[in-house]
């Protein structure tokens, strides 16, 4: 009877299947990954998150008030700079004041020679509308910062955070005014020469916005929705983090290049797609010398760099949707690559139509806005697949 017993069971035991080596595989990665507990978000992280939120909205808006500043030439109608504020103009004494101080830079004297009063009030109001806004920021961001810091709300990372972004807002009003200076410098002799900001410093003020707005964005999203772990089975983890990486990396890069297209009005050469003209290549890429000045000052050059790293930015946009097409991924990755890529080609779009419409003002504001929505989503793909996981096929 005993070994009856004991025949049957170890007939039982070769029935059990045996689990398979990639389940083992699966138990072993998942318990490897870091755990979120929502339940411990607090209601004060979500408000320090809504803050945040809140200040990234803020340069948002700053970014595109500055674009409309830049593209409505009205970056040099305030000639002063102060810390505490330039008050507004009442009458028309004050207009006259402000107008009469215009007249004595080089941007009056060799383009709006015959500008009235009237339409300095435009390009005033809209540079007066852009810095007050900018000091908005300022006072939205430290007046909490200060109560939070206080309250206990913030711990040791955030801290830092805040400190970093502190740092970064001061610095843009410094970066704004270095920028409108070195228009209102007397280095424009040459009768035909365009009174303009410095290409570089426009493009070292839109970086630090975009770094500002980023990192804002950032913080917030990890406050208010915390990025949840995840298995996929690749045979190699570039196939999303590293292509999402160079994907948000391009973003940044073809922005800020579209700070020097917008520097040296490049907009305004060539205005035709995909040729430039009847070349591919023009013929005046590399008539500077010596030859690393066209890059960043040849608007030919500029224009054509433009349009290599927009089409590269699109490319990788597309690939990262193709990879992922058939992968099981959480439903809010999917959503946020699936953003990255409608809006890839929707900026692709806005800059082609643009161009061929010679840089209409709503057309060009809307492209460069285009370009931080598009960053937003890419930093929300980074923020999704943060806590990835691989298994091998």
């Amino acid at each position: 009877m005993l070994r009856m017993l004991q025949k049957r069971t170890s007939m039982i035991k070769l029935m059990v299947p045996r689990p398979r080596l990639h389940q083992t595989i699966a138990q072993t990665t998942i318990k490897e990954i870091p755990t979120i507990k929502h339940a411990t978000i607090t209601n004060s992280e979500k408000t320090v998150g809504r803050w945040f939120l809140g200040v990234s909205g803020m340069v948002f808006v700053a970014v595109g008030l500055g674009g409309v500043t830049r593209l409505t030439e009205s970056g040099l109608s305030m000639v002063t700079w102060k810390l505490t504020g330039e008050r507004m103009p009442r009458t028309q004494e004050d207009w006259v004041q402000e107008f009469t101080k215009y007249q004595q830079y080089p941007e009056y004297k060799l383009k709006n020679a015959n500008m009235t009063v009237e339409e300095f009030k435009f390009i005033y109001l809209m540079e007066y509308i852009h810095r007050m806004w900018g000091r908005a920021i300022g006072g939205f961001f430290l007046v909490p910062a200060a109560y939070f810091w206080k309250k206990g709300y913030f711990c040791a990372k955030t801290k830092k955070s805040v400190l970093l972004l502190g740092t970064l807002i001061g610095l843009q009003g410094l970066m704004g005014w270095y920028m409108v200076k070195s228009g209102l410098e007397n280095r424009f002799e040459d009768p035909n020469d365009v009174p303009r900001v410095s290409q570089y410093r426009l493009a070292s003020h839109l970086a630090a916005a975009f770094v500002l707005y980023s990192l804002s964005l950032s913080q917030a999203m990890s406050k208010l929705f915390p990025s949840e772990p995840f298995v996929v089975k690749a045979k190699k983890a570039f196939n999303i983090k590293g292509l999402s990486h160079m994907t948000k990396g391009m973003v940044f890069l073809t922005a800020i290049s579209g700070a020097f297209v917008a520097g040296l009005d490049a907009g305004l050469v060539y205005n035709s797609f995909p040729k430039m003209g009847d070349s591919w290549i023009p013929d005046d890429m590399w008539q500077f010398k010596p030859v690393q000045r066209n890059i960043t000052e040849n608007p030919t050059t500029v224009q054509f760099n433009h349009r290599i790293l927009g089409i590269t930015t699109v490319s990788l946009a597309s690939a990262l949707w193709l990879v992922t097409r058939r992968m099981q991924l959480p439903k809010r990755t999917k959503w946020a690559i699936n953003a990255v890529f409608a809006m890839a080609w929707t900026q692709a779009t806005l800059g082609v139509t643009t161009l061929l419409t010679y840089v209409p003002v709503p057309l060009a504001t809307a492209h460069q806005s285009g370009s931080l929505v598009l960053l937003s989503f890419a930093l929300w793909l980074s923020h999704e697949i943060r806590f990835l996981k691989y298994l091998p096929k």
